[in-house]
């Protein structure tokens, strides 16, 4: 059974920065790519990062680049997501999933498990 648990979201100030974590079990968590999407009140789900098995490879939205960090630790199977800049247009549901490969994708459709999501509230 996987599980993949997100924690690091709370409320902060325009501008602010804060780390996302997700923990996985129940699976070989280095042999599969892991993303980041996110969900806003009324919107769609849309990708946010992602981070190749090996993590030698990773891809950003064009609205978190150069803010977002993604990042990985495969012997505490533990994917991160660093956010610095933050923005009010990033308050959302930040969630972690498993990708059905070793390499990157931004399409949710290439996801099997996801996390539960931990919420991110930026204040202007």
């Amino acid at each position: 059974q996987v599980q993949l648990v997100e924690s690091g979201g709370g409320l902060l100030q325009a501008g602010g920065s804060l780390r996302l974590s997700c923990a996985a079990s129940g699976r070989t968590f280095s042999a599969y790519a892991m993303g980041w999407f996110r969900q806003a009140p009324g919107k769609e789900r849309e990708f946010v990062a992602v981070i190749s098995a090996s993590a030698s490879s990773t891809y950003y939205a064009e609205s978190v680049k150069g803010r977002f960090t993604v990042s990985r630790d495969n012997a505490k199977n533990t994917v991160y997501l660093q956010m610095n800049s933050l923005k009010s247009e990033d308050t959302a549901v930040y969630y972690c999933a498993s990708a059905r490969f070793t390499y990157r994708s931004s399409s949710p459709s290439d996801y099997n498990y996801w996390g539960q999501g931990t919420q991110v509230t930026v204040s202007s």
